[in-house]
């Protein structure tokens, strides 16, 4: 009878599978320090993050890496002298940041201007599992253009990424605020 009892209480078991998680990611009170090398371009940007000259084959001149490891994330930012190209480099802009249409489940743009610093900028928010999930460009649209798009070294999971998505965007967001062209 005792047998009986126990293996039908052990058959009623109703337990659940935990769900999976992810790891919590602490982030760091936001601090700035200045980009302000011989480059065509400054600006600020997080203590966190190591700029480093890009070092691709097809590595131009003022092309540079913001890596911050910590989030294993790395914006690459290019530049292009502008010879009456500027809306060439705006629409090769758009169509890199479309190009994740497949996988995107929204593509939002934002745009930000400083007409006394003739900096105008272009935010691309690219949600879901795309490659990248933020692009931008930022021009005088007379000299300049600068292009900038983020990329974790990790597959992409809007999910887990989500936390630093949005705090790494906050930081590029800064650096738009900050920028400034060179004369």
């Amino acid at each position: 009878m005792l047998i009986l009892i126990y293996l039908s209480a052990c058959t009623n078991n109703n337990s659940i599978p935990k769900p999976r998680e992810y790891f919590r990611i602490s982030f760091p009170e936001k601090e700035y320090q200045s980009f302000n090398e011989n480059y065509p371009y400054s600006f600020d940007y997080p203590v966190y993050a190591k700029i480093s000259k890009d070092s691709d084959a097809n590595t131009e001149p003022y092309w540079i890496n913001m890596n911050m490891p910590a989030y294993k994330a790395t914006i690459h930012i290019s530049y292009k002298e502008v010879n009456n190209d500027v809306g060439k480099f705006i629409e090769d802009s758009h169509i890199l940041a479309y190009k994740h249409v497949v996988k995107a489940d929204a593509i939002n743009e934002a745009i930000f201007a400083n007409d006394s610093l003739s900096v105008f900028c272009k935010l691309y928010s690219i949600e879901g599992n795309a490659a990248t999930p933020m692009q931008f460009h930022i021009t005088d649209s007379v000299n300049h253009f600068l292009r900038g798009s983020l990329y974790f070294n990790v597959p992409p999971n809007k999910d887990s990424l989500a936390p630093a998505i949005d705090f790494l965007i906050e930081d590029v967001i800064y650096l738009m605020e900050t920028f400034k062209w060179k004369n």
